[in-house]
């Protein structure tokens, strides 16, 4: 991981050192320092249009982003290309053509790719997955939203069968940045998602870990907790965690990427708020993160 920090507003994004090997690429992954935004404690940069902040500090907060990136020069810069975001596995190409016709209209779908210079691709999280993935023969590149329902859609699979079909790339030739969100420590799921992946996945089993509650009066007491059901005593309760890197590098490595080329960058968004916004640490009272990458000029 790679860090880079504006001392005069405490500004800090974070970068991955396998796609900083590539010249012509722009990358990066905002965190919550450095911006003007009130609404989530201190100055934030919140980079999404949410209900508690103003729209004013989030242009703002998008202008010190994308100046920090060196795609803004005074009031010029690279147009910055999001999504309405959707959970799901859809994936648009665009060009500056189709870029000036989504202007007031933004794509619904949770993946962007391109092979025009001057666009900046971002997607927005607070928990779930920003991915970045680089074609270093083909200069095209791709950003996608991962949370649990995308991942068992297969949208990083998908993605990479989108810049095969669109630009020829060749998986071994892709570089992937995976950018902070929650990891398997913070990660609870219900038995129902668990259920989806089992579905999809051979290998889903070794994306989960169970932990049996702790109940220090059942321990010390268990004959309260008889119930008629064999061997005699119910249950303990089970919490189960969802390892959605890992359920993303192992898309990845199965669609062809090589595991030297796929990088994960920053720590876990749950478990640190202090640099991160968290939409389960923080209880839904949070801002929006950005994973954001273009191709130079």
């Amino acid at each position: 991981m790679v860090t880079n920090r504006a001392a005069e507003n405490k500004l800090q994004l974070l970068r991955s050192e396998k796609l900083d090997g590539l010249a012509w690429l722009v990358h990066a992954f905002s965190t919550r320092l450095g911006g003007v935004s009130r609404a989530y404690g201190g100055n934030t940069l919140n980079l999404g249009f949410t209900k508690h902040d103003s729209r004013a500090a989030v242009e703002r907060n998008r202008e010190i982003f994308l100046k920090e990136l060196g795609v803004r020069n005074g009031r010029q810069s690279w147009p910055l290309v999001a999504l309405r975001q959707i959970h799901s596995d859809l994936i648009h190409r665009v060009d500056r053509r189709r870029v000036d016709r989504i202007s007031e209209q933004p794509l619904a779908g949770d993946g962007l790719i391109t092979d025009t210079p001057g666009l900046l691709l971002a997607v927005q999280t607070a928990d779930c997955l920003p991915i970045i993935v680089a074609d270093r023969k083909r200069q095209a590149v791709g950003v996608f939203h991962a949370g649990w329902r995308g991942t068992v859609k297969r949208i990083a699979e998908k993605g990479v069968g989108e810049m095969r079909k669109h630009f020829g790339s060749d998986p071994g030739d892709l570089v992937v940045a995976i950018g902070p969100g929650v990891r398997g420590c913070c990660y609870e799921v219900g038995e129902e998602v668990r259920i989806r992946f089992e579905a999809q996945f051979a290998y889903a089993g070794s994306l989960f870990r169970e932990v049996k509650e702790s109940n220090p009066v059942r321990e010390k007491y268990p004959l309260l907790f008889l119930t008629a059901r064999a061997p005699g005593h119910g249950q303990w309760p089970v919490k189960l965690f969802l390892d959605l890197v890992e359920a993303n590098r192992r898309q990845l490595l199965d669609a062809g990427v090589p595991a030297k080329n796929i990088d994960a960058v920053g720590p876990c968004t749950a478990c640190h708020t202090e640099l991160l916004f968290s939409f389960r640490g923080e209880k839904g009272m949070t801002g929006r993160l950005m994973g954001a990458a273009g191709i130079r000029k």
